[in-house]
């Protein structure tokens, strides 16, 4: 039985990366503290001083490790640092070996890399590689590109950098450090997000905004996709290049709906903004009679608030959600694990009793929560309950970055909305469209011939080559990476 954390998508990762700073390893602990949503279960930081580099990696969260009472930080000497936060992969183990950054002693110096993302050909990569005497450490997908860069026969850690990601297919964003050079790069789609930022005179790459506002940087711009930024130590502006050949880019449209912490900036938008903006069409196209909306927290609480601006209806905490529940306590104990949604969730009863309901949230996976959600409701005296998700149903894997399970647990993949209805109990279901939830970005519609936006857990129009999939083996050597 999956529980209340399983029955959500999550996004696998976020990286920092910061040069120039004599706190370069304290500012990444702190930045990875702020992108702690994408990824609880490891975290790593290598940091570089004068060519000698440090590592440290830890399964748990960025404050066990990196925390006030750690000694950890005051470990990792030097002016550079990379970070990385990582989600354990469904199918993939949580340990040491696959703890990001990555790091390994190349022909030119010492390396380190973090990542993510998902490479769609890994698996055909490592098996080559393999075949070949090379020595895997991890079974994440990113050790392939380590790989590839010390089979390289150019020079300079840039040029073996570009030569093995030429090589590599899917989602990725990565910041790596090579003795006094930060790097960053998005793939040729831009699906995954990284954005550049600068505090005094050191230069930051992260995931997300919101680790900049934590560290007092400066937002300066967001990478682009295609691009890499090559940072040395001491450098005015960080040198741009552009080794890959010009693809439309594809940005992955879930960064909106839940993943980027809604403090963010996604594109020069506030991710806040886009998600009361997508309630707002919700409500447009889903209006039902009823007297509260009500979210379920946190991830459906801007669109809850959007829905309810545009509807005229109130927008109450019918539901309250308790912060100090950690999904460990609930794993073990068959007998309790059924109470996961209400030992992080509870009904105001008072609120709610006698009420027409409209419950607002951003996805249904395997549907678990809402069923329990919905009978929590219930239970508490509601006297209908309809359920709007500010996504499209979830009908496909993700296969770019993205925990999701595979299609045939997915609800959406086998049932019908009115089926999903009947299955969760509640009184009605609906899900924005796709073409509204373009709308809601911005964009008159969805352009079928060239979508702005990777959306193909929605729709199963996957903007790269599967190669690894088409093998029948993606999943099942490869650990994703994040």
């Amino acid at each position: 039985m999956a529980d209340c954390d399983d029955d959500k998508l999550n996004d696998e990762c976020g990286v920092f990366g910061i040069i120039g700073h004599d706190g370069a390893a304290a500012m990444t602990a702190i930045g990875l503290h702020a992108l702690q949503h994408r990824g609880q279960e490891s975290v790593g930081i290598v940091s570089c001083d004068r060519g000698v580099f440090h590592v440290e990696h830890g399964l748990g969260h960025v404050g066990k490790h990196f925390g006030s009472e750690s000694q950890s930080v005051r470990g990792l000497a030097g002016t550079a640092a990379i970070g990385h936060v990582r989600y354990a992969t469904t199918g993939g183990a949580t340990t040491l070996r696959n703890v990001q950054p990555l790091f390994a002693d190349l022909e030119f110096g010492g390396f380190a890399l973090a990542h993510n993302g998902n490479l769609t050909n890994a698996f055909g990569l490592r098996h080559h590689l393999v075949s070949r005497g090379s020595l895997f450490q991890s079974n994440t997908d990113t050790e392939v590109i380590v790989h590839l860069m010390a089979r390289s026969q150019a020079d300079a850690a840039v040029d073996r950098l570009i030569e093995s990601l030429r090589r590599v297919e899917g989602a990725y964003s990565l910041v790596a450090l090579a003795h006094d050079t930060l790097f960053g790069v998005r793939d040729p789609l831009g699906v995954r997000p990284l954005v550049l930022g600068r505090i005094g005179g050191a230069w930051v790459l992260a995931s997300e905004t919101c680790a900049f506002d934590i560290i007092d940087a400066e937002f300066v711009r967001d990478v682009q996709p295609g691009e890499m930024l090559v940072i040395e130590s001491g450098a005015e502006t960080p040198r741009s290049l552009w080794p890959f050949a010009a693809r439309p880019s594809r940005f992955c449209i879930f960064e909106y709906i839940y993943f980027a912490r809604p403090d963010s900036q996604v594109e020069g938008r506030s991710v806040y903004g886009m998600r009361q903006r997508i309630g707002a069409e919700l409500a447009r196209e889903a209006s039902v009679a009823a007297d509260m909306v009500v979210p379920v927290p946190d991830s459906g609480v801007p669109a809850a608030i959007g829905y309810a601006a545009a509807s005229g209806l109130a927008f109450e905490l019918g539901i309250i959600r308790s912060h100090y529940i950690g999904r460990t306590f609930i794993e073990p104990h068959h007998r309790v694990r059924h109470l996961g949604v209400k030992m992080k969730h509870n009904a105001n009863r008072p609120l709610i009793e006698g009420k027409r309901l409209i419950l607002i949230d951003d996805s249904i996976v395997r549907g678990t929560t809402s069923k329990r959600i919905v009978e929590m409701m219930r239970a508490a005296g509601a006297r209908e309950v309809h359920v709007r998700i500010s996504s499209p149903p979830t009908m496909h894997s993700c296969f770019y970055g993205i925990d999701t399970p595979d299609e045939d647990e997915l609800l959406a993949h086998g049932m019908t909305v009115g089926a999903m209805a009947a299955h969760i109990e509640a009184d009605s279901l609906h899900f924005i469209s796709v073409d509204g939830l373009y709308r809601a970005l911005g964009k008159p519609g969805r352009n079928p011939e060239q979508p702005q936006y990777c959306d193909a857990c929605f729709t199963g129009d996957y903007p790269t080559n599967l190669a690894d999939r088409a093998s029948g083996l993606l999943r099942r050597e490869v650990t994703r990476s994040g």
